[in-house]
């Protein structure tokens, strides 16, 4: 049953009423928790409108000391949920996608290697592991093609490239040497991160490559001027060392027909198709230094010829005080993203859930997995975030769905990288602290 939200709101206060029970929803300076506060089932709505002023609070480096999960150590879950350890002993396992057999692939990015995990019966333990592929260059992003029951290829982003493998359900083992579709994607240095997907016609590669800097140190002016380049180029489109980058590029399924398809986007790490509409959607880390409460991370649909607004602006027409007067053309042309997630959060990959083994009121949600904060004095992040939609429309409220991943202010155990589903419904997440996979099932 969809919960029903009254116009009540008191002290930053929305009340969500479910089966007779009273649940709060934060709002304003409440939606701004830390690893403390985090809890299961607590829901935030941040709004533009909240965001506190750049330099209201110095900018933080608190880096975590990722420690070895102890045997007591178990994420926490919402009433009526229960968590199992789905496979350990991983190399930094990342992004994992789902083939339609059932078979879990996983990214291992520092190692270069895509594996692949299946379960046993029941599907709570892994039966299998194989490597897949090895030799690869920082490999994230995985996608099947074509879409559907029978795809023929697995198509793996690497940080400098884009390449396939020929396949057939069923196998642990690629089927001879990657095949080069796409040849040079901007790398060396800055976020490496490289997602994938296909458009549900087939017909479009989408690939995310985030920036090389914070938020465009040293990129100068462009060749020709300002003026001439804003006439040519995708709006908002960066240079120089930043060309292609904080961008979603788009391809045809063989590697031609580049093209950006939007721009401004810091780093979309996570890429996903919203079923109920085709639409591709990002879940984006933003920039640092401005503050423990600037700027929001964001979870939201990206639509084609778009601008979100890095590195001049943030969250709408809000200007970079360290681009102050320097792009006055795009302050109206910003798109502002749907769902903003508390900064510093490191949002990462993400999901949306067409499963029957939740609850019916999960049907068409998303989740996302928070790597965690460094750029933030109060820890944050470091937990699964359920993204609350209604009629395929995001709301704007997020939902700590799986915490308790940080053991103090120093330490943590688990760092979410990775959301899926798996064939039988449940939700599978990777963490890349302690090589470990989690199986949510309701």
């Amino acid at each position: 049953m969809k919960k029903v939200w009254s116009a009540a709101v008191s002290a930053g206060l929305l009340v969500a009423a479910t089966g007779g029970q009273a649940e709060p929803v934060l709002q304003g300076k409440e939606a701004y928790g830390n690893w403390q506060s985090d809890k299961p089932g607590t829901v935030r709505l941040i709004r533009p409108q909240d965001l506190a002023r750049p330099g209201a609070t110095p900018s933080a480096a608190r880096f975590p000391h990722v420690v070895t999960r102890s045997p007591e150590a178990f994420p926490k879950v919402p009433s009526g949920f229960k968590i199992e350890l789905f496979a350990d002993g991983l190399r930094g396992p990342r992004i994992i996608r789902v083939a339609p057999n059932g078979d879990v692939f996983v990214a291992e990015t520092r190692a270069g290697t895509v594996r692949v995990l299946r379960a046993g019966e029941g599907g709570g333990k892994v039966a299998t592991n194989e490597v897949f592929a090895g030799g690869l260059k920082h490999p994230f992003g995985i996608a099947f093609f074509p879409n559907g029951d029978n795809p023929q290829w697995v198509y793996v982003a690497n940080t400098d490239g884009v390449v396939r493998f020929p396949y057939q359900a069923g196998d642990l083992k690629a089927r001879g040497k990657p095949e080069i579709i796409v040849a040079s994607l901007p790398h060396d240095g800055g976020h490496s991160t490289r997602d994938i997907v296909f458009t549900p016609d087939n017909k479009r590669m989408l690939v995310s490559v985030g920036s090389l800097s914070n938020v465009a140190e040293g990129m100068g002016t462009p060749p020709g001027g300002m003026a001439a380049w804003s006439r040519t180029q995708p709006l908002g489109a960066a240079w120089a060392s930043e060309t292609e980058r904080a961008a979603v590029l788009a391809f045809n399924p063989d590697g031609k027909e580049r093209k950006i398809y939007a721009t401004g986007i810091r780093n979309c790490v996570g890429l996903a198709i919203q079923p109920q509409t085709g639409l591709p959607w990002c879940s984006t880390n933003e920039r640092d230094g401005l503050g423990d409460d600037l700027a929001p991370d964001y979870v939201t649909s990206v639509k084609e010829g778009a601008f979100y607004g890095w590195p001049w602006f943030y969250i709408g027409g809000n200007e970079d005080p360290r681009h102050a007067g320097a792009r006055p053309d795009l302050k109206d042309k910003v798109t502002v993203p749907d769902v903003l997630v508390q900064p510093h959060s490191a949002s990462l990959g993400m999901t949306f859930y067409q499963g029957t083994q939740f609850p019916s009121e999960y049907q068409g949600d998303a989740f996302a997995a928070e790597h965690g904060s460094w750029n933030r004095s109060k820890r944050t992040g470091y937990k699964v975030i359920r993204i609350r939609m209604k009629d395929g429309k995001p709301t704007g409220e997020y939902e700590d769905f799986v915490t308790g991943f940080v053991v103090d202010d120093r330490e943590v155990w688990g760092r979410p990288v990775g959301v899926a589903v798996a064939k039988d419904g449940a939700l599978l997440i990777s963490e890349d602290g302690n090589g470990t996979i989690w199986r949510v099932t309701h």
